[in-house]
């Protein structure tokens, strides 16, 4: 096919495919492009006819891609990423009339913690946008960034795409937390005593905490690992259970939850929480201004929480 033959593509089809790459669902595609299911299954047949192929086989699972299906995508997705990119560059772009979608990946301690105080002045700088979080880790942000499910992802990176940028935010400060009212704070003979809670998305229960201990001689019995950080007031209310969480979890549990935090009586690593976006919208006015803002509210220091004397 040469560029004239274009002409007769229609750029509506290729959004619905990628749409049922990303989906596998022809009611979810409906749904997100505001169309109707019918209209799904006419593309669908279109698509088929243009690429000589079925492209998507029903299965228990879902409507599963071919290996031509994938072999489109890989060609396609950085082609409708460079056409969106042209598009969006054509217009400024102003956060208080838009009302375009942004899909930003959060890992679970930045939805917990940081998410909120985002909000309220975004609704005042922009008050016509919708913000549509995905949870993450930095295991899962290579991959959506790859798919094009988000935009921009906040979380610990490891292993991004060649293309994708990444900037650091903060560091991740490691603060004890606990719920008993015990006045001193925890030596470390007590540290190692006490049942611990890990939060692993992964269900890991061996972390940067066991390494340090191990470096000193020294052991913890971890009793309970959960998925997110949430769960961790109920869980620690009326026990001895302690757990290590980021520094703005620690503040966030402490005014909301009334969670006592306090300095970890080891030497930890204190992580970095970046923010990364991939290439393709490197660019793009609109994710321009949204990366600009998330900077702004999320790589100040917030205030420590109150530590035990």
């Amino acid at each position: 096919m040469n560029r004239n033959d274009l002409r007769h593509a229609d750029i509506n089809l290729l959004v619905i495919f990628e749409a049922m790459i990303q989906e596998r669902n022809v009611t979810r595609v409906a749904e997100k492009l505001f169309l109707g299911q019918s209209t799904i299954s006419s593309a669908l047949g279109r698509l088929r006819s243009m690429f000589n192929d079925p492209l998507f086989i029903r299965t228990a699972g879902g409507m599963e891609p071919t290996a031509r299906a994938a072999q489109i995508h890989t060609q396609l997705a950085p082609a409708l990423d460079g056409i969106a990119v042209a598009l969006s560059c054509t217009k400024g772009f102003d956060p208080q009339i838009s009302d375009a979608s942004f899909h930003v990946g959060l890992s679970d301690d930045v939805e917990y913690a940081l998410l909120p105080r985002l909000i309220k002045p975004l609704r005042k700088e922009a008050p016509n946008i919708t913000l549509i979080v995905r949870r993450v880790d930095q295991w899962q942000l290579p991959q959506l960034f790859l798919s094009g499910e988000i935009s921009v992802g906040i979380s610990p990176a490891l292993g991004l795409p060649a293309n994708a940028y990444c900037k650091s935010l903060r560091s991740m400060q490691p603060m004890l937390l606990r719920a008993d009212k015990t006045p001193c704070p925890l030596e470390l003979e007590e540290f190692c005593e006490r049942p611990h809670v890990v939060v692993s998305s992964m269900g890991k229960v061996l972390d940067d905490v066991d390494h340090a201990l191990s470096q000193v001689g020294r052991q913890r019995k971890v009793v309970l690992a959960v998925p997110q950080f949430s769960a961790l007031p109920a869980l620690l209310d009326g026990s001895d259970m302690v757990a290590i969480v980021p520094d703005y979890v620690a503040q966030a549990m402490v005014r909301l939850e009334g969670m006592n935090a306090e300095t970890v009586p080891l030497d930890l690593p204190a992580p970095e929480l970046s923010i990364a976006w991939r290439g393709a919208s490197h660019n793009d006015p609109r994710e321009r201004w949204l990366r600009s803002y998330l900077c702004r509210y999320l790589s100040q220091p917030h205030e420590q929480p109150a530590i035990a004397a």
